[in-house]
């Protein structure tokens, strides 16, 4: 289950170049004028996770596959590109496909940083992007439900159900609501995963902020100064931090984060940020040929887990043999929880939980 997020945002509030950052690259073109991004940009991560490592420790594998994030970097939207203006609108149909949506604002004020409306004001950016993507969702609708219309005309009635909640679902957008807040049923749920809507994505703001003021902006402060509410995923980052994070080795970027008196790197805060917001946990797999970390939702069955792997893991699911991230560690690994009895077999009911270390059987 890769994890794609869709950076979005103004021309010129550090999308790009925060993009080149989280991806220790330069396949963005960073420029000071506006749509110097003409095609979508597409850069793969590893997921952070120091457990990881232990497990590499312990294993010494042949192989290692970390879990990854791919970040899709598109042009920068500007009033009006539901409509055809700037170049935002021609790529937004290249984050349709992704699970979340970064919507990077400029917080910080820089007369040498040109900002398409001339003045930084985070709140009427945050507001004019996410009228853009209402204004697509609206017209990827208006489209469905003309299409819907006429399939209610042979008195089929799944088809007038179909229309009526499309109907619906476009109403509570004319509103400026997003899909996302629609109310949710197993129906409903089909219905928009079908259509795509950008505004029925997990959301996370990055506030990129003065280096200056990277670790004194309160969450209280910037999600006033964003108009978003608290319960938000809100992450502060200055993109020029992790400009300079991206050029150093691992040991260089802990000392200068310490220096700042910083945790982790923006690209590590974004990446957790997502996870929590999208309910994704991590588990598994170890042994001498390889050790990988794959991603489900919170929540999944262990066959939906195999199922993660390969298809035909959880069609055929027989058992998992199930082993806590920290009894594995602590016990040597494998063999060693297995003599402490901390090897646990379970069934199809069981709940994944975030760290299992696991080994399915199945059937073919």
């Amino acid at each position: 289950m890769p994890l794609q997020i869709g950076i979005v945002g103004l021309p010129n509030v550090g999308k790009s170049t925060l993009f080149n950052a989280l991806t220790k690259s330069r396949k963005a073109n960073v420029a000071n004028y506006p749509f110097c991004t003409i095609d979508p940009n597409v850069g793969v991560v590893e997921v952070p996770d120091e457990r990881l490592k232990k497990l590499i420790e312990i294993e010494k594998p042949a192989k290692v596959v970390p879990a990854t994030v791919e970040f899709v970097d598109i042009a920068g939207l500007v009033k009006g590109a539901s409509k055809g203006e700037g170049l935002g609108n021609k790529f937004l149909a290249n984050i349709r496909e992704c699970n979340a949506i970064a919507e990077v604002v400029r917080t910080f004020k820089d007369a040498n940083v040109i900002h398409v409306h001339g003045d930084v004001s985070p709140k009427r950016d945050i507001e004019i992007i996410q009228a853009e993507l209402i204004l697509a969702d609206l017209e990827t609708l208006e489209k469905r439900v003309d299409k819907a219309k006429s399939e209610t005309r042979s008195g089929n009635q799944k088809a007038i159900i179909y229309h009526d909640l499309l109907s619906k679902i476009k109403i509570h957008l004319e509103h400026w609501n997003f899909a996302y807040d629609f109310p949710k049923t197993p129906e409903v749920n089909e219905a928009l995963k079908d259509l795509h809507l950008l505004t029925n994505k997990a959301f996370l703001y990055v506030a990129n902020v003065d280096e200056s003021e990277i670790t004194t902006w309160p969450k209280e402060k910037l999600s006033v100064e964003l108009g978003v509410p608290m319960s938000a995923e809100i992450i502060p980052i200055s993109a020029k931090i992790e400009e300079e994070l991206a050029q150093m080795t691992d040991e260089e970027s802990r000392v200068f984060l310490d220096d700042l008196g910083l945790k982790e790197p923006g690209l590590f805060a974004l990446i957790h940020a997502a996870y929590r917001t999208l309910g994704y946990i991590t588990f598994f797999t170890a042994g001498p040929k390889e050790v990988r970390a794959w991603t489900t939702t919170r929540g999944a069955t262990a066959p939906n887990a195999a199922g993660v792997i390969h298809t035909d893991f959880e069609k055929g699911f027989i058992a998992a043999e199930v082993i806590s991230y920290d009894d594995y560690v602590s016990c040597g690994g494998e063999q060693g929880a297995k003599e402490k009895g901390k090897m646990r077999v379970e069934g199809k009911e069981y709940i994944m939980k975030d760290g299992d270390v696991v080994h399915f059987r199945f059937n073919v």
